[in-house]
This record gives structure tokens, C-alpha cells and sequence, in this order.
């Protein structure tokens, strides 16, 4: 895989089972891509080794004044150095590809685990620990992986440096290689701690983007309540808990490479004291001496790689064990592909009823249920379940009598779709917000029509320099140039637009007036008419134009029948509509409000 080719047809089903085996998992899959580099390493460090030798003869030529051995070895050299050139360059373009490969396979089964998951994600993973796993932790991750192949080229070449000294000298190739390993190996109880000290600054610096995370999705209410100071301070210090965190774990890393400085100098001073011995007794020649003193120097080179494998692996263990716990993360406890038994084809998409185990809730099909709770969270995960989440195993939400957590993904999408409480907008024009997958039934113009758009064209067309069509103006980050009620039509004219077989919709004319919301509630019905459609609502604009209006309370299914029944006869459905308390109970003349609200849309509809 190279990096034109990017992005993966299919990035693969990762081991999420533990970090080490996460990236283990990411190795292998890049097999190809770390053999080259292995074998880059190799050559570009075997020559790098090779020129002390060159050095060596090249002495020794020099005092056996044999200009035919000098030539050879001026020829061995160039060589040397062209290889060593080469090897470099390729070294580094093959652990850079397999570095961004790595990071772009990670990135690639962390949105499609996104889009399995769709809003359960943020439900069961912090929003910030999903935002540090696809930014910060990825680079650590591809780092390790990419690293691997180098680190080994070196251990190898350390190991035929060391066997070629035994041959070539064998008095002082038996200190090399006794050094040797004491020197790659003096850091391996100090890993540990500076491990411990890297998992903490990971840690404290995952708080503290999570807390960013969080405070600037909520701006808008902290500035509202005055909570601007107070979440700054908490930002301050988690900032400084990491700056702290990260010294400590820095004090480490520099011991580390104190001792990685200091041993390979101390056996350089021995090999230099025992050789220049051994040159006084005329045991080996000045050329032997200076090759084995050459070795020893250049071999600081390769042995650097030992600490930052080290290094990368300490950052990149606990990143892989975020990202494992992530990839981990189920749609369902117990989810299949549900296919026809013939011939293995995908089966058609279920109608009929939508049913809650869970609440014993009922929306028929063709009709408009609206949904009244009491506590805003429960209708949430109610809304969440209704969508193909269930949040315990055995529970699944059943359409026609099928269990939506076992459909394939595309297929329960495309038959339920769940518009959520504070719905997301993307940045671009109006005309790339609507083109999304949709049964074709139902035009832009219908579903815009429908949610009353009228002003939020009008407002887009205003707000673009060169946009004369609604269509082609652009609509900023979030919506955030509009209102909250424009926000929330436009979501509802996208859901529309997508014509599921069943539409779930939490509060979502929750920001506009009455008045526009009368119209909402004729123009949905009107659009949605043979379709299922579910609303989670207490407005009673909303609950009079539903076919049928069902009561939770608990999580339990307490009554059904109109808004107008459930009115009159039931005293817990009023609280919550009217929003009326024991000690403050409602005195609005409620039905004629409705009647007198009811009679001003139609009015407003007919002509």
C-alpha cells in the first residue's frame, strides 16, 4: 500500500482484544511495507558499520605503504557511501509510509466504528477521549508501528557488527561484545517507571481535551449563565496537571538517555585503553585498533533505536488500548446479518409496526404516534433505542417483528431514522445538506416546504455574497450564522427529505413559535401521510394533529389514545403538557388555545 492509494478499499477487522495485540494486528497488515523497510534498514546500517573497517584497512594500507590496498579501500568506501545514501533515503520513505499508512488504517476503523455506532458512541466513549483516539493517538500509534522495522534492522546489524569483530579481532571483539549488551540492555529497568510516568501525562492530557472538548460545545450556554471563569479555571488546572505530568515524564526520558550517552562511552574508553595495551605488546596492528575503536563509535548510531523504541512504544501503548477499547465497542450484544434464505441476497427492508420491548411502546405503520415523557433524558435513550441501540441485551426494538439489532447497518438505516435532539449541520451549501441517501419520493422543495423554511432561505440568500439560488448558499460550521429554530427546520426538511420507512424525531420544533410550529405539525403530517412517523414531544400543537398519543412514564407505557382524551382523563399526562405542578396548577384555557391556534393555520394553509 502506498500513500497515492490511500484511502484502504477495506481497512480490515482489527484484534481490539489489548493494545499490544491492536498493534500487533497493524504490523501484520502491513507486512509488505516493513519488509522493505527492514530491508532499507539494513543496508543503509550494515554500510554505515562498514566504513570503520574501510577506515581500518585504509590505516593500515597506509602504514604497509600499499598504494593497491589504499586504492581498494578509497573504492570499498565510495561504495560504502553511495549505499549508505541510498539506503538512507529509502529507509525514510518506506518508515514514513508505513507511518502515515498505519495512522490512516487507524483513522479509517475509527470512523467506520463512528458510523456503526452512530450516536451511541458519544453515549458509552467521552467525546473528548474519541476526539484525543482520532488526533494525538493515531501519530503515536503509526510511530510504533513504523518504528518496529527500523529498530530490528538495527538489532541485527548490532549482531553482525559484533560477530564480524569476534572474527576480525577476536581480543577486542570479545569486549564489544560483552559491552554490547549491557549497554542496549541498562535502560530496561528504568522503562518501566517511565512508562508509568507516560501513561499518567497521556492520561491527564486525555481530561484535559475532553474538558476542552466539552467547554467549547457548551459556549454558547457557559456565556449565558456566566460559567466562563469557572470552566477556564478547571481548564488551567488540568493544563497545568499535565504540564507537571509531562516534566516528570520528560526528567525520565532524559536518564534514559544520559545512561544511552554515558555506557557507550565508557565502553569506548575500554576498548581504547585494552587496544592501545594490546598495540604496546605488538598483539594487534594500529590499522585492527582503529577499526575496532571505529565500530564501537559508529554503533552509538544504531543503538539510539533501542531508546526510541522504547520511547514510542511506552507513548503508544496506552493510545493503542484507547483505540482498541474504542474498535471494541458493539452495535448490539447480540447482532447477525439477517439475510433470505435463497441464494444469500439482502433481505427487503421490514414494515409494519415499530414496537419497544422495553416500554411495551406501539407506533403503528402509516400513522403518526407522538410520544410524551416526562424526564427529557429517558425520551432521549427511548429515541436512541427506537433507532436500532438497544441498551440491554434481549431488548431490541422489533419493526414487523423483526429485530432491528440484527439487521445489517445500511438496511436498518434506511428503515429507521432517528433525528436527534440538537441535530448536527455541516459545513457547505444547502443543496450538499439535502443530497443525502433518500427513496427519491419526497423533493427538496416538499421537505423544505414542509419544516416552513421560507425565512431560513431568505436569511441564506441575504447572508451570501454570490448566491442568488437559496440552494447555493452556504451554510457555516454547525449553522451557527443561523437561528436556533432555522437550525432545527432545516434538520427536519433533511430527515424529510430521506423518506424513511419510519422517522423518529426528538423535539424537533423545541426552538420555533407557535405559530411556525402549527404549521410544522399540518406540513409534517401532510408529508409524512402512509409513512410511520414518531415524535417525541410535549408540545400540544404537535400532540393534537398525531394520530395517536402515548404516555411513558418510568419507562413504562401508562396510556394511549388522543391528546384530547389523554387530556381529560389523565392527570399525569396534564402536568406534563401544561407544565402545571401540585403547588401551581394551570389555569389557561388550554383547548381554546388549540382550537384558536388549530383554526389560524388552516386559514394561513388554504390560502
Amino acid at each position: 500500500m502506498q500513500i497515492h492509494d490511500l484511502p484502504y478499499p477495506d481497512p480490515g477487522v482489527p484484534d481490539a482484544r489489548s493494545g499490544p495485540r491492536f498493534l500487533w494486528w497493524l504490523w501484520r497488515n502491513q507486512l509488505g511495507g516493513q519488509l522493505k523497510a527492514l530491508a532499507w534498514g539494513l543496508l543503509h546500517f550494515v554500510a554505515v558499520s562498514a566504513l570503520p573497517f574501510c577506515v581500518g584497512f585504509a590505516v593500515q594500507a597506509v602504514v604497509d605503504r600499499s598504494g593497491h590496498r589504499l586504492a581498494l579501500t578509497g573504492a570499498l568506501m565510495l561504495l560504502c557511501g553511495t549505499a549508505v545514501a541510498v539506503g538512507d533515503t529509502f529507509l525514510h520513505r518506506a518508515a514514513v509510509t508505513n507511518w502515515i499508512t498505519a495512522a490512516a488504517r487507524v483513522q479509517q476503523l475509527l470512523a467506520r466504528k463512528a458510523a456503526d455506532l452512530g450516536s451511541a458512541l458519544t453515549r458509552r466513549v467521552a467525546a473528548g477521549e474519541v476526539v484525543a483516539v482520532s488526533t494525538g493517538d493515531v501519530e503515536k500509534i503509526g510511530w510504533f508501528v513504523e518504528a518496529v522495522s527500523r529498530f530490528t534492522a538495527a538489532a541485527v546489524t548490532v549482531v553482525v557488527v559484533c560477530a564480524g569483530l569476534l572474527v576480525y579481532q577476536p581480543a577486542l571483539g570479545t569486549v564489544v561484545a560483552a559491552g554490547l549488551p549491557v549497554v542496549a540492555l541498562a535502560v530496561l529497568p528504568l522503562l518501566p517507571r517511565a512508562t508509568r510516568r507516560a501513561d499518567v501525562q497521556r492520561e491527564k492530557a486525555g481530561r484535559a481535551t475532553e474538558l476542552a472538548s466539552d467547554t467549547v460545545a457548551g459556549l454558547r450556554v457557559l456565556r449565558g449563565i456566566g460559567g466562563e471563569e469557572l470552566f477556564l479555571d478547571r481548564y488551567r488546572h488540568a493544563s497545568q496537571e499535565v504540564r507537571h505530568a509531562a516534566v516528570r515524564s520528560a526528567r525520565m526520558w532524559s536518564l534514559i538517555s544520559a545512561v544511552q550517552v554515558l555506557l557507550p562511552g565508557l565502553l569506548l574508553i575500554a576498548v581504547v585503553w585494552y587496544g592501545v595495551h594490546l598495540v604496546r605488546e605488538g598483539r594487534i596492528a594500529v590499522g585492527e585498533l582503529v577499526t575496532v575503536y571505529s565500530s564501537v563509535m559508529v554503533l552509538s548510531y544504531p543503538l539510539q533505536h533501542f531508546e526510541e523504541i522504547a520511547m514510542s512504544y511506552s507513548f503508544s501503548r496506552p493510545s493503542a488500548k484507547r483505540a482498541a477499547r474504542v474498535l471494541s465497542l458493539e452495535r448490539s450484544a447480540a447482532g447477525g446479518d439477517v439475510r433470505e434464505a435463497a441464494g444469500g441476497d439482502r433481505a427487503e427492508v421490514p414494515r409494519g409496526d415499530l414496537y419497544d420491548p422495553g416500554t411495551g411502546l406501539t407506533a403503528p405503520a402509516g400513522r403518526l404516534t407522538a410520544v410524551v415523557c416526562g424526564d427529557p433524558d429517558a425520551a432521549g435513550r427511548l429515541a436512541e433505542r427506537l433507532g436500532g441501540h438497544p441498551t440491554e441485551p434481549g431488548r431490541s426494538v422489533l419493526l414487523g417483528g423483526t429485530a432491528l439489532d440484527e439487521l445489517p447497518l445500511d438496511l436498518a438505516r434506511t428503515a429507521v431514522l432517528v433525528q436527534d435532539k440538537d441535530p448536527v449541520l455541516l459545513s457547505g451549501t444547502l443543496r450538499e445538506l439535502l443530497d443525502v441517501p433518500a427513496s427519491g419520493a419526497v423533493t427538496a422543495a416538499d421537505a423544505l416546504a414542509a419544516a416552513r423554511c421560507e425565512d431560513v432561505l431568505d436569511a441564506l440568500v441575504q447572508g451570501s455574497l454570490d448566491a442568488a439560488d437559496p440552494m447555493d448558499a452556504r451554510i457555516t460550521e454547525r449553522g451557527r450564522s443561523l437561528s436556533g429554530g432555522q437550525r432545527q427546520r432545516l434538520a427536519l426538511a433533511r430527515s424529510l427529505v430521506t423518506d424513511p420507512e419510519v422517522l423518529v424525531l426528538d423535539e424537533p420544533t423545541s426552538a420555533v413559535d407557535s405559530h411556525t410550529e402549527a404549521r410544522i405539525a399540518d406540513g409534517l403530517r401532510r408529508l409524512r401521510s402512509g409513512r410511520t412517523t414518531v415524535v417525541f414531544t410535549s408540545s400540544p400543537l404537535l400532540l393534537d394533529r398525531a394520530d395517536r398519543v402515548v404516555l411513558v412514564h418510568e419507562d413504562e407505557v401508562l396510556a394511549t389514545g388522543t391528546h384530547r382524551e389523554l387530556f381529560e382523563n389523565e392527570p399525569r399526562y396534564r402536568a406534563v403538557v401544561t407544565r402545571e405542578t401540585e403547588a401551581e396548577p394551570a389555569t389557561a384555557d388550554e383547548e381554546a388555545l388549540l382550537d384558536a391556534l388549530g383554526e389560524l393555520a388552516e386559514i394561513e394553509e388554504s390560502a
